[in-house]
């Protein structure tokens, strides 16, 4: 491991120090509004049986068979509010983005997929169940009539649709597709819920004419389908138009890695922040159905963006083969791996491969003070070392004290590290003697960062100053 330590930058007389956030007030701000959220999703779902209950779904259950019937409405009431409410995680809100971040919200929606999946599957057997009791007929017998009541077709396919959505979102499975093709399959999960509404109208009656259900109901699926509607196709639509974003040239970084650069009109009201991402489209025969997530690799001005990429699969080497003058339509930004997101008062960032590019966005526009930074820097050979002349420039303004570690990963000990640094005994403490009082950065590929991310938590680093990007969805 090598270091290099900068020189503190000349203190200019005549000029004051901007004010120190009160990160650890900001924390606190963020935890309770997550905590919030936390609580409001499964409320809604409370709120979705209470209110069944409410309108005279208590009545039902004088029998077994209503009592099975009505078990069965439940569960199909709080699957449904739960697949509303994943919608509206997923719809990339600002005001939930910017106070609990993209990746919390998607943790959370990710964590509703199996319980509402279970939920609604619970619902079409106690359903069987349940008019298979009063009818006196087995339920799988059941089916048949089923399937004969008008809307209840559309009420499977919109189950089987479900089935395939969470499914393929199940990591093993989810690894298998390119960005694309996942996110192609997963919007059916808008379909599965539009094909079942017409049962529950015809079927459940749970929009029935002046009860409080149709009030609640119409504004989830409204709160749902409008943030979808706005958020991911109105506004990027919106703010294409509005900066006329285009290729305005291709720089080659490294043998298989480049930086495309754009140039555009007010981009600083964008009011990205170094470290965030957003969604690319890249208006050519080649490459206008592919869209890639990728970090800004420099804070925008108010004409010129750039992004950093890695050819690392087809539509990543599509992109890297545009032409100056291409339009570009995007979404975005988003993601807390920013300044915004630290509580301690010292900065620690591990960065590896392309995971470069969000650190050296996050580094020019962080606020720090000299001394305040610890930057390890780790690559396995050294044509990986993208874009460390400029974090070393910025290291040098900034007062930050920046390390190497270049080579193939560790047989034994830490495997983040390369072996001859693990051999001598180097550890996550000893590049970072203050990381408990650190704020912690880590981007790098997602096995990688694994490793480092078990290191840091062994090392005794609090769980909120962990701060974590994975190139992975």
């Amino acid at each position: 491991m090598s270091a290099n330590t900068t020189s503190r930058p000349p203190v200019i007389p005549g000029r004051s120090r901007a004010a120190a956030p009160d990160r650890r007030k900001q924390y606190r701000r963020r935890a309770r509004i997550a905590d919030i959220l936390v609580t409001s999703v499964w409320a809604s779902g409370a709120a979705a049986a209470a209110l069944f209950l409410a309108t005279g779904g208590a009545s039902k259950f004088s029998t077994i068979a209503d009592a099975v019937t009505s078990t069965g409405i439940i569960a199909g009431l709080i699957g449904t509010d739960f697949i509303l409410v994943m919608i509206v995680l997923a719809a990339r809100i600002p005001i939930i983005d910017r106070t609990v971040g993209h990746d919390r919200a998607i943790a959370v929606h990710r964590s509703l997929g199996k319980p509402a999946l279970y939920l609604l599957l619970g619902h079409a057997l106690l359903l069987l169940t349940g008019y298979g009791l009063s009818s006196g007929i087995n339920p799988i017998a059941e089916i048949g009539p089923l399937l004969a009541i008008p809307d209840m077709p559309l009420a499977f396919i919109g189950l089987g649709l479900l089935v395939v959505v969470v499914i393929t979102s199940l990591v093993a499975v989810r690894r298998r597709f390119s960005y694309e093709g996942w996110h192609l399959v997963h919007l059916l999960s808008y379909a599965a819920v539009l094909v079942a509404v017409p049962h529950q109208l015809s079927v459940g009656g749970i929009l029935s004419n002046g009860s409080v259900e149709r009030v609640y109901w119409i504004a989830l699926y409204v709160l749902a389908f409008g943030s979808i509607a706005t958020y991911r196709f109105v506004e990027p639509v919106v703010s294409t138009i509005r900066h006329r974003l285009r290729v305005d040239r291709v720089e080659s970084v490294a043998p298989g890695v480049v930086s495309i650069h754009f140039s555009g009109r007010n981009l600083r009201s964008l009011e990205s922040a170094g470290g965030q991402f957003f969604v690319w489209r890249f208006w050519t025969g080649r490459t206008w159905w592919h869209s890639h997530p990728i970090s800004l690799s420099s804070v925008p001005t108010g004409t010129t963006a750039r992004i950093t990429v890695r050819d690392l699969g087809t539509g990543s080497s599509a992109i890297s083969a545009v032409r100056p003058g291409t339009r570009v339509s995007f979404e975005g930004p988003y993601g807390m791996f920013t300044d915004a997101g630290r509580t301690a008062p010292k900065l620690a960032i591990v960065v590896a491969g392309i995971g470069i590019t969000p650190v050296r966005a996050f580094l020019e526009d962080s606020r720090v003070q000299p001394g305040e930074t610890t930057i390890l820097l780790r690559a396995s050979t050294g044509e990986e070392t993208y874009l460390w002349d400029e974090i070393a420039d910025l290291a040098r303004k900034k007062g930050a004290r920046v390390y190497t570690m270049v080579g193939k990963r560790a047989l034994t000990g830490p495997g983040w590290m390369p072996q001859a640094d693990s051999s001598r005994g180097v550890t996550l403490r000893s590049v970072f003697p203050d990381l408990k009082d650190s704020d912690l950065y880590i981007c790098g590929p997602t096995a990688w960062l694994d490793l480092v991310e078990i290191d840091a938590r062994r090392a005794g680093i609090p769980e909120h100053q962990l701060h974590t990007e994975r190139f992975d969805w």
